[in-house]
Parts: C-alpha cells; sequence; structure tokens
C-alpha cells in the first residue's frame, strides 16, 4: 500500500531540512524527498550560518537530516519526486532513483527543491568553482578580500553585483565575456569607484593545484586574478508539479503569497524555488521554518473548519 503522510517535503536542503524539523517537532508524519545532490555541491565551506559558519554544505545537511530523523514521524527517502498530482484533496507524489520507483500519499506538499545553475562555458571554469570562484558574493566575499578579483557573467545585474564585490576589494576587474550588459553609462559608474571593465571573451582560467592565476582572453591576454565571482543562470528544476496547474512567474519560479501558499491549496512552496530565487542557507532555513508554521496551521483549519464539521 502507499504511505499516507501528513505533509511531504520536497528538497533536502536548508529550507527543505527547517521545514520537516518544525513540522515533526509539530507531530506531524513528515516525509522528506531527497536525492542529496544539492547545488551547492561544489562549495567546499558555507558562510554565514548562525553556529555553523565554515561548515561544509554537505555536512550540514547531514546534521540536520539526523535531527529531523530523531524524531517519531519523521522518514526520509533518497529519492527524486518526478510527479506531484492533486487526488481527492489530497496529493499523490511518484518518485524514481536509479531505476527504482516509489509513491506516496500527503495531505500537503512543500516545494523546497531550489535551482539548478549553469555557467558560461569558460574552460577551466568548473575546476575553481567552489575554491577559488563563486556564485554568492555575500557568502564569500569576506574570504576573498582585499585581492584582486574576477567577476565574470554575461547578465544584466553584473554591475550591481559589481558594486557589492567593491565592498571587499579595490582591484576588481569586470568581464562581460563578449555581453553587451554593462552600457557606457554603467561602465563610467563603474569606473568611478576604480572598477575595470572588459568586455572581451573568456576562453579559460589559468590555474593549477597551487590556485588560480588569472583569467585568459580570447586573444591570448592573460589578466592576473587570485580569484573571483561568477553570474550563472539559474532555472527552477519544476516539471514534477506541473500536472497541480501551480502559478509561476517569468522566471518560472512558483508564485506564492506573502505565508508560502502557491495558486493551489495544499501545495506551498519555500526557499529558491520562490522569487527572488538564490538565497544564503540561513535566510533559505528562516523561510522553511516560517511556511512550516503556516502549513500546520493550515492543516489545524480554523473555527470555520469546525463549525462544518459539527454541521
Amino acid at each position: 500500500m502507499t504511505e499516507r503522510y501528513d505533509v511531504a517535503v520536497i528538497g533536502g536542503g536548508p529550507a527543505g531540512l527547517s521545514a520537516a524539523l518544525n513540522l515533526v517537532r509539530a507531530r506531524r508524519r513528515v516525509l522528506l524527498i531527497d536525492s542529496n545532490r544539492p547545488r551547492n555541491s561544489a562549495t567546499l565551506l558555507s558562510h554565514g550560518y548562525l553556529t555553523r559558519d565554515g561548515i561544509s554544505p554537505l555536512e550540514l545537511r547531514k546534521l540536520g537530516r539526523d535531527e529531523f530523523l530523531g524524531y517519531e514521524g519523521a522518514e526520509h527517502r533518497q529519492t527524486l519526486a518526478t510527479n506531484v498530482v492533486p487526488v481527492d484533496e489530497e496529493f499523490e507524489i511518484s518518485c524514481e532513483f536509479r531505476g527504482q520507483q516509489s509513491s506516496a500519499v500527503a495531505g500537503a506538499v512543500l516545494v523546497t527543491t531550489g535551482l539548478s545553475e549553469t555557467l558560461p562555458e569558460i574552460a577551466q571554469l568548473r575546476a575553481f568553482y567552489g575554491t577559488y570562484i563563486h556564485s554568492c558574493i555575500e557568502c564569500d566575499g569576506y574570504d576573498k578580500r582585499d585581492q584582486p578579483l574576477a567577476l565574470i557573467g554575461e547578465h544584466p545585474d553584473l554591475v550591481d553585483r559589481a558594486l557589492l564585490l567593491s565592498q571587499w576589494t579595490d582591484d576588481l576587474i569586470v568581464f562581460t565575456h563578449g555581453s553587451d550588459v554593462v552600457t557606457s553609462a554603467d561602465e563610467a559608474a563603474l569606473a568611478a569607484r576604480g572598477i575595470t571593465v572588459d568586455r572581451r571573451r573568456v576562453t579559460s582560467i589559468d590555474g593549477d593545484r597551487d590556485g588560480m592565476r588569472g583569467v585568459v582572453l580570447e586573444d591570448g591576454t592573460v589578466v592576473p586574478r587570485a580569484g573571483g565571482f561568477v553570474r550563472p543562470e539559474w532555472s527552477a528544476a519544476l516539471d514534477y508539479v506541473s500536472a497541480t496547474g501551480a502559478d509561476l512567474d517569468d522566471d518560472g519560479l512558483l508564485v506564492v503569497d506573502g505565508h508560502g501558499r502557491t495558486s493551489v491549496p495544499g501545495l506551498y512552496a519555500a526557499g529558491e524555488s520562490t522569487a527572488p530565487g538564490p538565497q544564503q542557507l540561513i535566510v533559505a532555513a528562516g523561510d522553511g521554518a516560517r511556511v512550516a508554521a503556516v502549513i500546520n496551521r493550515d492543516l489545524i483549519g480554523g473555527l470555520e473548519h469546525l463549525a462544518d464539521a459539527v454541521q
């Protein structure tokens, strides 16, 4: 028989783990569905998480799972949700992982699967990503402080990111990778802050086991840099909830109200699956806890639900 749960939490990052922990402490039977393949798996250390600054993201997830599983009513399946279908005011959830299929039924579903990211096609970028090159300035800017840095990207928010990064270094070069996302006016404004713009395409990252040495441009020029940041393209892998008919925004993220409720009753979302998208770990965890409280109260129901039951 298909197991039935009060809540299924899909995604075991900080938002999902925080929500699952709070829900199981509310004496809910909770299924955590997660394949343990996080977006930040290349990152060696995570920062800004109170009492856990500098911890490995994978270790943080393990600690969270262990805390969750210490409670009665908690269950974790290492699998991927492939389909969520509303049936009779509940949800049927289909899962698959390495050829193994399973299913579950839940009264409520919380989506916290986050984002997938695509890096620019630059040789050796992936080799230095997570160690010398990062994507989250708030997370890793401090550890790159006072170094000659590169900022690589093709997205319109590149200028805003450059201004933010100038908080940690006064030696910054913005590489637009051949794109036109930085206007002449933007370039002048950046120059006033001592920030240089290079519009040539980046072909590779120069370095070895001892570290990053520079950015290699299409004409063979090597610009010395000790590290840097890249702006990936982020996308939400939410095909598995398409059968619910939940509203998505222009970026493909789930549209929620101020309490994490989607347009489908019983379907909720928290963390990076909702606008604005990428978040620090501690922000995502707080969002998960906040939405968990909403889910628990919604499952209890208000006075109007009690009146209907009496009638």
